[in-house]
């Protein structure tokens, strides 16, 4: 724990403060979603198959994941500002590499450099604001930050909609370069460097044994799709990762100073929030990339129009977690509201199933709404549970480790729900067509799961078009399944002695439920 002083700031420097560390993270969180709208014009543009196109979102997610961690313990011993700068650096390179990329290769190596540039200006941004402010002052930041958040989310398949139809989806990389190079000079002119003394050392084994664990897992879901899940190599992988996370756990054990205190998992409340927010991001958020795609390859939308599309599940995000805060956290303890918020986003997810291979946008903007309501209502309240039973001291190591799950839900849930619609479009196909060789079969399944529709070679528009949608119910299906189970668990181990309601909003007691 750090010990320096801390000085008053007046009004202008804590604004620009906010600057500082709320459009750095605007940043990362809106490029995430921008370019989900973007994905088919890249699949297009570099006649890349379903494979090369998971892997822009993966491999930015990937890395973004797996350095959260250690991202926030390099701010602390080397300096939050250092941190950032470097980071800020780091991702509009990054960004303008991404733009000019020749390939789908060249660019996904350039979306993983990007996504270490994002866990290093998120972790020092986070630690700088919670350095900067105090008491009631820190609160109210908080609230600015997630508000900002919510912003970026519910813009992020407009813009990105906007951005690719009008100007190509290279602009929705370019886009940041200037944004960058003014955030560098802005928090090199405002903000002081502040360090944790006692971090004396970094985690570097944890950090090597945990990246290398989460690779292999998504590299094993993703190839597992084009190898076979029997194939040897696909095996190995899978063993792989379990070998190294269980090295991970021994090395936390053995650390003085770990990356991740196995000890909070012993508190029943920290792991049902831990399972919220896993099932919330490997759920709701993954439908967040796979949706804009439906739009556009299922429904024949362009990417301006997928992108508004996508604002009945995108504006509860920024609208709802203000009405909780303002009727219901005084009201409902922690506990019962993740589980209204995961068994909603469950509720809305099974309707979109039931509606998806119609075809039919307006018999989806129910489920659109009710997924989105969910999900409001997660968004701010996972994190506030999850530090509930954690001890001050300790808040930046638990903050990494939620941060850390969600972003890991992203990358594993998008992976996994990538093979699950692959395999049901295989099955469609070679349904449809049981005397095709199997080389054809895998051919049309891999244009079909990348969003071409056209039938290929054979020119198959109606089964191409009918696989298309039982890949999607398929995953929406396991995703709604996901989060209705895990509403369920986390109801079982979050305690509401932990949660209780903030009662201070209200003029009378109120019964925890």
């Amino acid at each position: 724990m750090s010990t320096e002083t801390h000085s008053p700031i007046d009004g202008l420097q804590r604004f620009l403060i906010l600057l500082c560390v709320s459009i750095p993270s605007f940043m990362i969180n809106l490029d995430s979603n921008i370019v989900a709208v973007s994905l088919s014009s890249i699949a297009h543009s570099f006649n890349a198959d379903f494979a090369d196109i998971e892997w822009v979102i993966s491999a930015y997610t990937l890395t973004f994941a797996s350095l959260v961690m250690p991202a926030g313990a390099l701010a602390d011993r080397y300096g939050r500002k250092r941190i950032l700068i470097v980071g800020l650096a780091i991702f509009t390179l990054a960004s303008f590499i991404c733009g000019a990329a020749p390939n789908v290769t060249a660019l996904n190596a350039a979306r993983a450099l990007q996504g270490v540039g994002a866990a290093l200006l998120l972790s020092a941004a986070l630690a700088t604001l919670s350095h900067s402010f105090r008491g009631a002052d820190r609160a109210k930041a908080f609230a600015f930050w997630g508000s900002v958040i919510g912003i970026a989310i519910s813009l992020g398949p407009v813009v990105g909609g906007y951005i690719t139809e009008h100007f190509g989806w290279v602009w929705a990389f370019y886009i940041n370069v200037p944004v960058g190079i003014a955030m560098i000079v802005l928090v090199m002119r405002t903000l002081k460097e502040s360090r944790d003394p006692q971090a004396n050392t970094i985690d570097y084994l944890g950090v090597v044994t945990f990246s290398s664990s989460l690779f292999l897992i998504t590299l094993a879901l993703i190839s597992g799709n084009h190898e076979g899940w029997g194939s040897l190599r696909v095996l190995l992988e899978l063993a792989s990762a379990a070998l190294l996370f269980a090295l991970f756990l021994l090395v936390e054990t053995r650390q003085e100073r770990p990356m991740m205190d196995l000890a909070v998992f012993r508190r029943h409340t920290y792991v049902g929030a831990i399972i919220a927010g896993l099932a919330y991001a490997a759920s709701l958020l993954t439908m967040l990339t796979y949706l804009p795609i439906y739009f556009q390859s299922g429904l024949g939308y362009s990417p301006q129009t997928a992108g508004l599309l996508m604002l009945p599940i995108a504006v509860p995000l920024f609208i709802v977690p203000r009405v909780t805060a303002a009727y219901l956290t005084h009201r409902f303890s922690g506990r019962t509201l993740l589980t209204l918020g995961l068994a909603t986003v469950g509720a809305g997810l099974f309707w979109l199933g039931l509606e998806i291979p119609r075809f039919d946008y307006l018999s989806m903007l129910g489920g659109l709404l009710l997924a989105g309501t969910g999900a409001g209502i997660l968004n701010g309240e996972t994190a506030k549970v999850a530090m509930s039973t954690i001890a001050p001291e300790r808040a930046g190591m638990a903050s990494g480790i939620s941060g850390t799950v969600r972003f890991s839900g992203i990358v594993i849930g998008f992976a996994a729900l990538g093979a699950i619609l692959f395999h049901r479009v295989a099955a469609s196909v070679i349904s449809g067509l049981p005397n095709a060789t199997a080389a054809d079969t895998f051919a049309l399944t891999r244009s079909i799961a990348a969003g071409d529709l056209s039938g290929g070679a054979m020119g198959l528009n109606s089964l191409a078009t009918s696989s298309f949608g039982a890949g999607y119910q398929a995953i929406l299906f396991v995703a709604a399944s996901l989060a209705i189970i895990s509403a369920l668990a986390t109801w079982l181990l979050v305690r509401t002695a932990d949660t209780a309601p903030n009662v201070h909003h209200s003029h009378a007691p109120v019964a925890q439920r």
